[in-house]
């Protein structure tokens, strides 16, 4: 399965009528389409709004209704106090630190808990399902600190910084990026501040929707980066003089693996007619028996990260079509406690992305070093380098690329194998999903720029191997760096803006759209 380097335009978005889609989810958090609750929806949340109504005036103690929370689910609070017990839970929770969060990411992260408060299963006002509609719309974003969130119950820190935002109080990001006090950008919105009532403050902030929207757009990323990266391992093989005769479809046959079979295919596709391969596949003109692991195999690990996407891609979409929150309204008409705000589920997927993204930018690199070794790289220049000993070609540009290996190596480890209890050890198991996410999209940036480190160097290397012709793929990808600004063999030049350059073009989807459109 090629996974897609763009997304359809997506103007508005319904949310209620069914689950959305992870495309639906990025266009909301990155490009600002406007959402809209559908009419089903809003009957379902206002049906059970009415039996938590009902529930509140019970004598019996009701969890998230007429109880604290947490360690203090035992304790009764009377009816007069249970706004003040809602607005103190937000603001007590809203305990986040550190640097602030990604504009897209807190938008992902309303986005997902505007679905689940439109599922009817939350107990929830109408008017809380429209302030949050009205914030996303008007490009509100609230401001939400990096650390805070344990991942179970849920994301509260974060989703608490979202929630005190509704109640007026806080800080906010307009549309243009501007901060101001959130009880101002509402009243230029004209959007109402919001006074919770019963059972509203767990909704809010009882989900696990910060991990989950960085999952989602984690999955559109790596779609991106694992089609550049066969890109990547395309201007490789062929610029080293590599074969692709081990892509073939029949040897990708005896091991039935998807993603390996898929990136094979792209591979043959983005090869094909290149004259630079043809020139060595006489046995009499190259001895070589076999190429190196970093190239040979590098459908294998490809694909094996394609199919990590694939079953995480899967974990998203159950989660996508789910009502986190705890406790929930059934369709029955009970409240009940719960355990589904736990985020394990997600944060497991998180964390095997991660050692996907370690390993594919540990083979790009090895790739890399390979062009620039003399002794490995089949005749290129060393370190293509123009004037050898004058010049040092693209030697620190490697380095750069080592450094950001090692440290995605490190962010390899395991973040959900950690549990530190809280909440007087009522909350004793948590899922770290949040962290986990957290660095996957550090990890993300970072296997951008080693692909495109790559294919800087496989670009350089390929114009070395004049007078032969590169493949139509491997060509476009070339005239797309260099029509981009960064130059080709010649004397030594500040490199760093040649790796930003190209970094771009990877993160956009420019160089995977340019190489499938010249394959095609």
């Amino acid at each position: 399965m090629s996974l897609p380097t763009t997304l359809p335009a997506i103007d508005t978005i319904t949310v209620g009528a069914r689950p959305l889609t992870p495309a639906e989810v990025v266009a909301v958090a990155r490009s600002g389409a406007r959402v809209e609750i559908a009419a089903a929806a809003q009957a379902r949340v206002a049906a059970a709004r009415e039996l938590v109504e009902r529930l509140a005036d019970d004598p019996e103690p009701r969890y998230g209704i007429s109880t604290g929370f947490g360690a203090l689910a035992t304790t009764f609070i009377a009816p007069e106090r249970r706004r003040q017990l809602q607005a103190s839970l937000i603001r007590s929770h809203a305990a986040g630190t550190g640097a602030e969060v990604e504009r897209e990411v807190i938008r992902a992260l309303m986005l997902l808990r505007l679905q689940t408060l439109a599922t009817g299963h939350t107990g929830v006002r109408p008017v809380v399902v429209d302030t949050y509609t009205a914030m996303l719309n008007d490009g509100i974003t609230p401001i939400v600190r990096e650390y805070g969130s344990l991942g179970c119950s849920g994301d509260l820190a974060p989703l608490s910084h979202v929630a005190l935002a509704a109640l007026g109080e806080g800080q906010v990001r307009t549309a243009e990026g501007e901060e101001m006090d959130a009880s101002d950008a509402l009243a230029a919105a004209g959007i109402a501040p919001l006074v919770l009532e019963e059972k509203e403050g767990l909704a809010l902030i009882n989900g696990t929707d910060g991990m989950l929207g960085m999952l989602l757009l984690a999955i559109h990323d790596l779609g991106v980066l694992l089609d550049t990266a066969d890109v990547a391992a395309a201007l490789s093989v062929e610029s080293q003089l590599g074969t692709d005769a081990v892509f073939a479809a029949d040897l990708m046959a005896l091991r039935p693996q998807v993603g390996q079979a898929d990136s094979a295919a792209r591979l043959r596709d983005l090869l094909a007619g290149s004259q630079i391969v043809a020139s060595h596949r006489d046995p009499a003109v190259c001895t070589r028996v076999q190429d190196a692991y970093s190239l040979r195999c590098s459908p294998q690990v490809h694909g094996a990260a394609r199919d990590t996407v694939t079953h995480a891609a899967l974990i998203a979409s159950r989660e996508l079509a789910s009502a986190v929150d705890n406790p929930v309204v059934t369709s029955d008409g009970r409240v009940e406690s719960n355990g589904n705000f736990h985020g394990a589920p997600v944060a497991y997927v998180l964390d095997f992305l991660a050692i996907a993204v370690a390993d594919v930018a540990s083979i790009s690199e090895r790739r890399t070093d390979r062009a620039l070794d003399r002794t490995r790289s089949n005749g290129l220049p060393p370190f293509l380098a123009d004037e050898v000993g004058v010049d040092s070609g693209l030697m620190i540009a490697q380095y750069a690329a080592a450094g950001i290996v090692s440290e995605l190596k490190r962010l390899a480890v395991p973040a959900s194998v950690d549990s530190i209890p809280s909440s007087a050890m009522q909350e004793d198991h948590v899922s770290m999903g949040w962290a986990a996410a957290r660095k996957l999209r550090r990890g993300i940036d970072g296997l951008a720029r080693v692909l495109a480190i790559e294919v800087v160097t496989g670009c350089r290397a390929l114009d070395l191997r004049a007078p032969l012709a590169p493949a139509p793929a491997t060509a476009a990808v070339r005239d797309l760096v260099r029509s981009a600004g960064v130059a080709g063999p010649g004397p030594d030049r500040f490199v760093s803006p040649d790796i930003e350059t190209t970094t771009a073009l990877v993160l956009s989807g420019q160089v995977a759209a340019a190489a499938d459109a010249a394959a095609r």
